[in-house]
């Protein structure tokens, strides 16, 4: 049985051709467009389609869920070659991937689904879409989670007028699909504006302007003091030229910047010897006394690039550690491979300012190399003036401290990979 929540059939229940819906992550969006589908199909020679961004995305989305919700109206068995289901109505419902959107060209349809609307071009709807409904005068949903201001803001706000078209935009926690405790969860562990776009459907200019767009000196830097009784931290970002590294504690969920190595032309053996001198300014009496504990982190590509003829930087790293083991006690918590950028950045914005509104990361005023990269790090922008998913270098000037921070806290404070969703009949 097909049990659309309040929100849901809101949507399901409202008569104009064209619909825009807005939700914010896990509120129940493919389940609408499973049971729109069922309905537009519902009739002899109905076509319905589900669109994707891609079509390997959209078979992996809704393939398996619709196959199972429209089973008891099924005609035949699906075909798992064209992604297409024959009701017993005399309908089809078919899933399809915009990406090659030309060569969707041909049949006309009574109902489309254009899910993540924002990750489309627009012109699979505009040049393609749009005209293959025109004949039958079909109907078509967007949904999605908004990405900026892009196509997806432009439409939604351009048509709030238009006599065709209704506009709707809801929260997660609006969809009743998600506990309250995972998105008190998902806050503290989120930057407020990747929150508001992710779970309350705002539209957001995550990708514009500064990178770490809540950091403030007057708030986050301030004096730090090493405590030894907890175990230092060793971040490092291998660039060639301007290699740099920050020296952290961990206290709770705040992060401590206690100071930096950010100079030129260093080479990882320099580094290493740099790292020696500043643990012995850090704590005087505990070296020779007692090891002091230390956990480094960083660059996953210096498993693979060499700082002299013979040893990549790890191993440089490693052998200090092993060289100097009268006085450290160290492991490594290094991974296989580096955490994309986006992850990486809002892993960072979360430790600056939370949705919660919590502030979490002090940095040194020692740390002056980090501090200049949280104020001036930016989005890249191409060759058309539009906002990238890439830090702009700057020639390699800036980015490389913020770096080091980004692996230390995606290491120690993932993201979390899911969010629990509650029964479907919880209200």
């Amino acid at each position: 049985m097909i049990r659309l929540k309040p929100k849901q059939l809101e949507v399901f229940l409202n008569p104009r051709r064209f619909r825009m819906v807005s939700a914010g992550r896990r509120f129940g969006k493919t389940y609408l467009a499973q049971a729109e589908l069922l309905r537009a199909a519902n009739a002899p020679g109905k076509i319905a389609w589900y669109v994707g961004p891609n079509f390997r995305q959209a078979k992996r989305v809704v393939w398996d869920s619709l196959k199972q919700m429209s089973r008891p109206f099924w005609r035949c068995m699906p075909s798992e070659t064209d992604l297409r289901i024959q009701l017993a109505s005399g309908g089809v419902i078919a899933v399809r991937g915009a990406d090659a959107y030309d060569n969707l060209r041909g049949e006309g349809i009574d109902f489309a689904v254009l899910d993540e609307w924002a990750s489309m071009d627009p012109a699979a709807w505009h040049a393609v879409i749009r005209p293959m409904l025109a004949d039958r005068r079909g109907e078509a949903l967007f949904i999605g989670t908004p990405q900026g201001f892009n196509h997806f803001y432009e439409l939604f706000t351009s048509v709030q007028e238009e006599p065709e078209w209704s506009t709707f935009r809801f929260t997660t926690e609006q969809g009743g699909n998600v506990a309250p405790e995972e998105l008190a969860s998902a806050a503290r562990q989120m930057d407020e504006r990747l929150y508001r776009q992710e779970f309350q459907a705002s539209f957001e200019n995550i990708r514009a302007g500064r990178v770490y767009w809540a950091f403030d000196r007057k708030l986050d830097v301030a004096k730090v003091e090493y405590d030894e009784s907890l175990e230092l931290c060793w971040t490092l970002d291998f660039n060639i030229g301007r290699p740099c590294s920050l020296l952290c504690q961990i206290v709770g969920d705040r992060i401590l910047v206690l100071d930096e190595i950010a100079m030129l032309n260093l080479g990882t053996f320099e580094i290493c010897e740099e790292f020696l001198r500043r643990t012995k300014q850090l704590d005087n009496s505990r070296i020779g006394a007692g090891r002091m504990k230390v956990c480094y982190f960083g660059d996953a590509t210096g498993e693979g690039r060499k700082s002299s003829a013979n040893k990549v930087d790890w191993q440089f790293v490693r052998d200090f550690f092993r060289d100097h083991g009268d006085l450290y006690e160290s492991h490594c918590e290094v991974p296989s491979s580096n955490p994309e950028v986006l992850e990486r950045v809002a892993r960072v914005n979360a430790k600056i300012l939370n949705a919660k509104r919590v502030r979490s990361l002090t940095v040194s005023p020692r740390a002056k190399t980090l501090i200049r990269d949280l104020e001036q790090v930016s989005w890249r922008v191409d060759a058309n003036g539009s906002q990238v998913a890439e830090l702009d270098d700057r020639g390699s000037t800036v980015t490389h401290a913020s770096d080091a921070l980004g692996y230390l806290i995606s290491r120690k404070f993932p993201m979390r990979a899911k969010m629990g969703e509650m029964p479907y009949n919880w209200y």
